[in-house]
């Protein structure tokens, strides 16, 4: 008897289970993701693109007038009314050069030094190995006019000019500057083309016949 009854409960059981299979297709498949889910993932992502989007932006550089407003302010008079100046030359270039007292701005035609020379860490280099040499490098600030020539004459031009500058300041500094050689002007200027000649020395091909 006891044996018929656990018969007739399995049975029951296996029935009932594959009515619940009959009903519910469904149920047996693999569950869905929420719908919120995939947009809470999606927002997030878009918000770390725009965080990463805003640290990338370039900043913007100041603009010309205001530093034009800054040098006038800092030069009453212009350039030539200022008793810290130095002229520098090489090839072509000419740079007028003022001192003050200052934390080591370079300022060159109304732009920021390293703007101007297009962060070239050798031109950049050149205009500061004066008062590097004499550790004045954020004593002075540095204004300049520069024309002619290209940006590596200029560099060398505004070395040149600040070199003779600071022997305004103090007739000591003769010695160390022209010890490193930054009181010499550079004369050496691109050889003229000659007549017959491709350029200053480079003849065309010789053919015999």
């Amino acid at each position: 008897m006891a044996l018929s009854i656990s018969s007739l409960a399995s049975s029951l059981s296996s029935l009932s289970f594959s009515s619940q299979i009959s009903r519910n297709p469904n149920s047996i498949s693999i569950p869905r993701p929420p719908k919120s889910q995939p947009v809470s993932r999606f927002s997030k992502s878009t918000r770390s693109l725009s965080i990463a989007a805003t640290v990338a932006a370039p900043l913007e550089s100041e603009p010309v007038e205001n530093l034009k407003k800054y040098v006038k302010s800092r030069l009453p008079g212009g350039f030539a009314a200022q008793t810290i100046i130095g002229t520098g030359r090489r090839k072509c270039a000419i740079a007028r050069v003022v001192l003050q007292e200052g934390t080591g701005k370079f300022i060159i035609n109304y732009r920021d030094a390293k703007e101007y020379l297009q962060g070239n860490p050798l031109w950049l280099q050149y205009i500061k190995v004066p008062l590097v040499t004499l550790g004045y490098e954020t004593s002075y600030d540095v204004f300049v006019k520069a024309h002619g020539g290209g940006l590596s004459g200029q560099a060398q031009a505004i070395s040149l000019g600040i070199a003779r500058a600071m022997l305004k300041v103090s007739v000591d500094h003769r010695s160390p500057l022209k010890k490193e050689g930054l009181l010499t002007r550079d004369s050496r200027v691109v050889e003229r083309k000659k007549v017959g000649l491709k350029k200053a020395r480079k003849a065309p091909q010789y053919s015999k016949r």
